[in-house]
Protein backbone atom coordinates (compact mmCIF):
# COMPACT_ATOMS: atom_id res chain seq x y z
CA UNK A 1 0.00 0.00 0.00
CA UNK A 2 1.27 3.46 -0.85
CA UNK A 3 2.00 5.98 1.90
CA UNK A 4 0.29 9.38 1.91
CA UNK A 5 3.25 11.19 0.34
CA UNK A 6 3.31 8.74 -2.56
CA UNK A 7 -0.40 9.22 -3.24
CA UNK A 8 0.20 12.93 -3.68
CA UNK A 9 2.78 12.27 -6.41
CA UNK A 10 0.46 10.13 -8.54
CA UNK A 11 -1.12 12.07 -11.42
CA UNK A 12 -4.62 10.74 -10.73
CA UNK A 13 -7.83 12.44 -11.76
CA UNK A 14 -8.50 12.72 -8.03
CA UNK A 15 -6.79 11.23 -4.98
CA UNK A 16 -8.84 8.56 -3.18
CA UNK A 17 -9.22 9.15 0.54
CA UNK A 18 -10.86 5.94 1.71
CA UNK A 19 -8.79 2.81 2.31
CA UNK A 20 -11.11 0.73 0.14
CA UNK A 21 -10.84 3.12 -2.80
CA UNK A 22 -7.07 3.31 -2.48
CA UNK A 23 -6.85 -0.47 -2.51
CA UNK A 24 -8.78 -0.52 -5.80
CA UNK A 25 -6.41 1.96 -7.40
CA UNK A 26 -3.36 -0.01 -6.23
CA UNK A 27 -4.87 -3.23 -7.63
CA UNK A 28 -5.56 -1.47 -10.91
CA UNK A 29 -1.99 -0.17 -11.21
CA UNK A 30 -0.53 -3.56 -10.37
CA UNK A 31 -2.83 -5.18 -12.93
CA UNK A 32 -1.86 -2.57 -15.54
CA UNK A 33 1.84 -3.19 -14.93
CA UNK A 34 1.33 -6.93 -15.37
CA UNK A 35 -0.67 -6.38 -18.58
CA UNK A 36 2.08 -4.14 -19.90
CA UNK A 37 4.67 -6.86 -19.29
CA UNK A 38 2.62 -9.74 -20.67
CA UNK A 39 0.52 -8.21 -23.45
CA UNK A 40 2.27 -4.96 -24.33
CA UNK A 41 1.13 -1.33 -24.36
CA UNK A 42 -1.96 -2.02 -26.49
CA UNK A 43 -3.42 -3.86 -23.48
CA UNK A 44 -3.45 -0.70 -21.36
CA UNK A 45 -7.09 0.30 -21.75
CA UNK A 46 -9.56 1.21 -19.03
CA UNK A 47 -11.83 -1.83 -19.60
CA UNK A 48 -8.97 -4.35 -19.65
CA UNK A 49 -7.24 -2.89 -16.60
CA UNK A 50 -10.51 -2.74 -14.68
CA UNK A 51 -11.31 -6.35 -15.57
CA UNK A 52 -7.83 -7.58 -14.62
CA UNK A 53 -8.04 -5.75 -11.28
CA UNK A 54 -11.60 -6.95 -10.69
CA UNK A 55 -12.76 -3.35 -10.33
CA UNK A 56 -15.74 -1.82 -12.13
CA UNK A 57 -14.98 0.56 -14.98
CA UNK A 58 -17.08 3.23 -13.28
CA UNK A 59 -15.18 2.94 -10.01
CA UNK A 60 -11.81 3.18 -11.76
CA UNK A 61 -12.83 5.96 -14.16
CA UNK A 62 -12.96 8.59 -11.42
CA UNK A 63 -9.25 8.05 -10.72
CA UNK A 64 -7.77 6.68 -13.97
CA UNK A 65 -10.13 7.66 -16.79
CA UNK A 66 -8.10 6.56 -19.81
CA UNK A 67 -4.89 5.03 -21.21
CA UNK A 68 -2.92 8.25 -20.76
CA UNK A 69 -3.85 8.52 -17.09
CA UNK A 70 -2.93 4.89 -16.45
CA UNK A 71 0.41 5.23 -18.26
CA UNK A 72 1.28 8.41 -16.39
CA UNK A 73 0.44 6.80 -13.04
CA UNK A 74 2.59 3.74 -13.85
CA UNK A 75 5.44 6.01 -14.90
CA UNK A 76 5.12 7.98 -11.66
CA UNK A 77 5.36 4.74 -9.65
CA UNK A 78 8.49 3.72 -11.55
CA UNK A 79 10.04 7.15 -11.01
CA UNK A 80 9.19 6.99 -7.30
CA UNK A 81 10.99 3.64 -6.99
CA UNK A 82 14.08 5.08 -8.66
CA UNK A 83 14.04 8.16 -6.48
CA UNK A 84 13.69 6.14 -3.26
CA UNK A 85 16.56 3.87 -4.30
CA UNK A 86 18.80 6.84 -5.03
CA UNK A 87 17.82 8.55 -1.78
CA UNK A 88 18.62 5.38 0.18
CA UNK A 89 22.00 5.01 -1.54
CA UNK A 90 22.88 8.64 -0.79
CA UNK A 91 21.69 8.36 2.82
CA UNK A 92 23.83 5.27 3.41
CA UNK A 93 26.88 6.87 1.80
CA UNK A 94 26.51 10.07 3.82
CA UNK A 95 25.93 8.15 7.07
CA UNK A 96 28.69 5.57 6.70
CA UNK A 97 31.29 7.45 4.62
CA UNK A 98 31.12 8.86 1.12
CA UNK A 99 32.52 6.41 -1.46
CA UNK A 100 35.69 7.35 -3.38
CA UNK A 101 33.75 7.49 -6.65
CA UNK A 102 30.27 8.69 -5.67
CA UNK A 103 28.63 8.65 -9.07
CA UNK A 104 29.89 5.13 -9.81
CA UNK A 105 28.41 4.15 -6.44
CA UNK A 106 25.04 5.53 -7.51
CA UNK A 107 25.23 3.80 -10.90
CA UNK A 108 25.60 0.47 -9.13
CA UNK A 109 22.75 1.31 -6.78
CA UNK A 110 20.21 2.16 -9.48
CA UNK A 111 21.31 -0.33 -12.15
CA UNK A 112 18.91 -3.03 -10.92
CA UNK A 113 15.92 -0.73 -11.44
CA UNK A 114 16.94 -0.09 -15.04
CA UNK A 115 17.17 -3.81 -15.71
CA UNK A 116 13.62 -4.28 -16.98
CA UNK A 117 13.64 -1.85 -19.86
CA UNK A 118 10.89 -3.10 -22.17
CA UNK A 119 8.00 -2.01 -19.94
CA UNK A 120 9.77 1.28 -19.23
CA UNK A 121 10.26 2.04 -22.92
CA UNK A 122 6.61 1.21 -23.57
CA UNK A 123 5.55 3.50 -20.74
CA UNK A 124 7.60 6.38 -22.11
CA UNK A 125 5.98 5.92 -25.50
CA UNK A 126 2.49 5.79 -23.97
CA UNK A 127 3.01 8.83 -21.77
CA UNK A 128 4.76 11.00 -24.38
CA UNK A 129 2.28 13.82 -23.87
CA UNK A 130 3.00 17.39 -22.72
CA UNK A 131 1.97 16.48 -19.16
CA UNK A 132 3.96 13.25 -19.23
CA UNK A 133 7.04 15.02 -20.56
CA UNK A 134 6.81 17.62 -17.80
CA UNK A 135 6.57 14.88 -15.18
CA UNK A 136 9.66 13.12 -16.58
CA UNK A 137 11.59 16.41 -16.55
CA UNK A 138 10.60 16.98 -12.91
CA UNK A 139 11.71 13.44 -12.05
CA UNK A 140 15.13 14.06 -13.59
CA UNK A 141 15.48 17.29 -11.65
CA UNK A 142 14.70 15.49 -8.38
CA UNK A 143 17.21 12.75 -9.17
CA UNK A 144 19.92 15.30 -9.98
CA UNK A 145 19.15 17.24 -6.79
CA UNK A 146 19.59 14.10 -4.69
CA UNK A 147 22.84 13.29 -6.48
CA UNK A 148 24.06 16.82 -5.73
CA UNK A 149 23.75 16.05 -2.01
CA UNK A 150 26.05 13.06 -2.44
CA UNK A 151 28.62 15.12 -4.36
CA UNK A 152 28.65 17.74 -1.62
CA UNK A 153 28.95 15.10 1.12
CA UNK A 154 31.80 13.48 -0.82
CA UNK A 155 33.77 16.73 -0.77
CA UNK A 156 33.94 17.14 -4.54
CA UNK A 157 35.40 20.65 -5.01
CA UNK A 158 33.14 21.34 -7.98
CA UNK A 159 30.18 20.86 -5.64
CA UNK A 160 31.22 23.25 -2.89
CA UNK A 161 28.30 25.59 -3.46
CA UNK A 162 24.69 24.52 -4.07
CA UNK A 163 24.74 25.97 -7.59
CA UNK A 164 27.97 24.18 -8.49
CA UNK A 165 26.71 20.92 -7.01
CA UNK A 166 23.44 21.19 -8.91
CA UNK A 167 25.21 21.81 -12.22
CA UNK A 168 27.75 19.00 -11.78
CA UNK A 169 25.11 16.55 -10.60
CA UNK A 170 22.81 17.38 -13.49
CA UNK A 171 25.52 16.64 -16.07
CA UNK A 172 26.50 13.42 -14.30
CA UNK A 173 22.92 12.22 -13.92
CA UNK A 174 21.83 13.01 -17.49
CA UNK A 175 24.87 11.20 -18.87
CA UNK A 176 24.29 8.19 -16.62
CA UNK A 177 20.56 8.09 -17.35
CA UNK A 178 21.06 8.03 -21.12
CA UNK A 179 23.73 5.33 -21.04
CA UNK A 180 21.87 3.16 -18.52
CA UNK A 181 18.75 3.09 -20.67
CA UNK A 182 20.74 1.97 -23.71
CA UNK A 183 22.88 -0.43 -21.70
CA UNK A 184 19.92 -2.41 -20.41
CA UNK A 185 18.45 -2.66 -23.89
CA UNK A 186 21.68 -4.30 -25.13
CA UNK A 187 23.04 -7.81 -24.72
CA UNK A 188 24.54 -8.75 -21.33
CA UNK A 189 28.08 -8.52 -22.72
CA UNK A 190 27.49 -5.12 -24.31
CA UNK A 191 25.72 -3.93 -21.17
CA UNK A 192 28.74 -4.67 -18.98
CA UNK A 193 31.03 -2.93 -21.44
CA UNK A 194 28.81 0.16 -21.53
CA UNK A 195 28.51 0.27 -17.74
CA UNK A 196 32.28 -0.03 -17.39
CA UNK A 197 32.78 2.87 -19.81
CA UNK A 198 30.14 4.92 -18.00
CA UNK A 199 31.88 4.42 -14.66
CA UNK A 200 35.21 5.35 -16.24
CA UNK A 201 33.77 8.45 -17.91
CA UNK A 202 32.14 9.74 -14.74
CA UNK A 203 35.21 8.94 -12.66
CA UNK A 204 37.35 10.96 -15.09
CA UNK A 205 34.77 13.73 -14.99
CA UNK A 206 35.03 14.00 -11.20
CA UNK A 207 38.62 12.87 -10.61
CA UNK A 208 40.30 16.19 -11.59
CA UNK A 209 38.13 18.00 -9.07
CA UNK A 210 38.89 15.39 -6.41
CA UNK A 211 42.63 15.61 -7.05
CA UNK A 212 42.53 19.37 -6.53
CA UNK A 213 41.30 18.91 -2.93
Amino acid sequence: MLIDEEWQTLPLRRIPTQTRSRAKVVRALEAAELLLRTDGPEAITLPRVAAAAEVSVGALYQYLPDRDAIARALTARYHARLERLLEDAVARAVRDAPPPHPVAHVIDAVAAVYGDQEPVRALHALSATPAGNEERAAHKQRMAATLALLLQASGVPAARTPDDAARTARVAFLAADAVLHDAFAASPEEREALLAELRRMLTLFLAPHTLEA
